[in-house]
């Protein structure tokens, strides 16, 4: 007979792949409307010289003159609009798989962009300080103290707040509520609201390294390796099967001998480091940093977990799919622009987004609960 435990976590994943299907597949249907209806859209045609470089490609008119040559490409199906969802998607989708972690075990981290926007300042900081116009001008030393910096100070946010949870005993929503304004409230005080720049060109080179027409390798590749090793850990050791324990049941799992306290501590930390690693990418990629940086991002890291199949409730969720739903968001963000609905319409359908994944959440709860009543009990 099959262990109950095991039984359990076959479900559970049997479950996942039903959802990460289903999220595949409005994915599917969501490119197919954007590449009917979106419309065309004039680009300026390129060709790559000898040389390996892409240059802008022009024709001779009548007159003798020269104009540059334009081709109609699908508004959403062309590699440039593509290549920039894949970069837009994989600031969010980093930070969606720490947030996941989190909601797993039950909780909820609304600070992750104000994790965000510290963890840069005081990053960009360090950059500025070894990059080309600082005090030492020396990226040997500047871009491994910066990443370091970034890393680090976003992981200690994520500390202090499992800490309080853990010691204070209360809920994650008060916590991160507080610090989210006192993160955010730090960088403030440190920037005085002015911009940070002036980085090391090594460190912007590498995050923005670029193949074809504008796709980011850097951001992208870092994206699929914390889906990876996130998906890793929640199905292969025994340490993310607890976030799953608790989060389906915290006051069984403390009488089965599980830490909870640990564990909710461990999930906080990997928050805050995805937050740190999102921060770092963008510090890269854009070259500046505010305090104002990752404002609002709570709303989409939370939906891109909750629409990738994580439940508010804990106990449901997976790496995958909060890849997925980060994609998912960014599509409809970029769908209401390529399909030219007003953009102050956008916060309201990303938070109807999620409340339709809440219901439906709840109405699969419901049912599986129904239909764990209706099974006959056997010796």
């Amino acid at each position: 007979m099959t262990p109950p435990d095991e039984s359990v976590q076959r479900r559970r994943t049997a479950i996942l792949r039903l959802q990460e299907s289903g999220l595949f597949i409005v994915i599917l249907i969501l490119g197919v409307v954007l590449t009917f209806f979106g419309g065309k859209v004039k680009v300026p045609l390129f060709e790559t010289t000898a040389q390996g470089e892409r240059q802008r490609v022009f024709r001779a008119t009548a007159s003798g003159e020269r104009e540059p040559v334009f081709v109609e490409k699908s508004k959403f199906l062309n590699a440039q609009n593509l290549a920039q969802l894949a970069k837009d998607t994989s600031f969010i989708a980093i930070m969606a798989v720490g947030a996941t972690f989190v909601i797993i075990s039950g909780g909820i981290d609304l600070s992750v962009g104000s994790i965000y926007a510290l963890s840069a300042v005081l990053a960009g900081i360090v950059f500025n300080r070894y990059g080309p116009d600082g005090a030492i001008p020396n990226a040997a030393y500047g871009v491994p103290l910066g990443i370091l910096a970034c890393l680090g100070v976003a992981s200690l946010c994520g500390l202090l707040n499992g800490g309080m949870i853990v010691a204070l005993r209360v809920h994650p929503f008060i916590i991160t509520l507080g610090t989210m304004a006192i993160f955010r409230g730090i960088a403030f005080v440190i920037t005085k609201g002015q911009s940070i720049g002036g980085f090391p060109q090594s460190f912007r080179d590498l995050v923005r390294y670029e193949v074809g027409e504008g796709l980011s390798l850097v951001p992208l590749g870092v994206m699929v390796i914390v889906a990876i090793l996130g998906g890793l850990y929640l199905s292969r050791k025994a340490s993310g099967r607890r976030i799953y324990a608790i989060g389906g049941n915290e006051l069984a799992s403390r009488y089965s001998g599980i830490r909870v306290e640990r564990v909710k501590l461990s999930v906080f930390i990997f928050s805050g480091l995805t937050a740190g690693i999102a921060a770092l990418l963008a510090l890269g990629y854009y070259g500046g940093a505010t305090s104002g940086d990752g404002q609002g991002y709570e709303l989409n890291v939370i939906a891109a977990a909750v629409v990738g199949g994580a439940s508010l409730s804990g106990g449901k969720g997976s790496a995958l799919g909060a890849l997925l739903g980060a994609l998912v968001i960014q599509m409809i963000t970029s769908g209401i622009v390529i399909l030219g609905i007003d953009q102050n319409y956008s916060q309201i359908i990303i938070g109807s987004v999620v409340i339709v994944a809440v219901l439906l959440d709840q109405i699969n709860t419901w049912l599986s609960r129904r239909r764990l009543v209706k099974v006959p009990l056997t010796a």
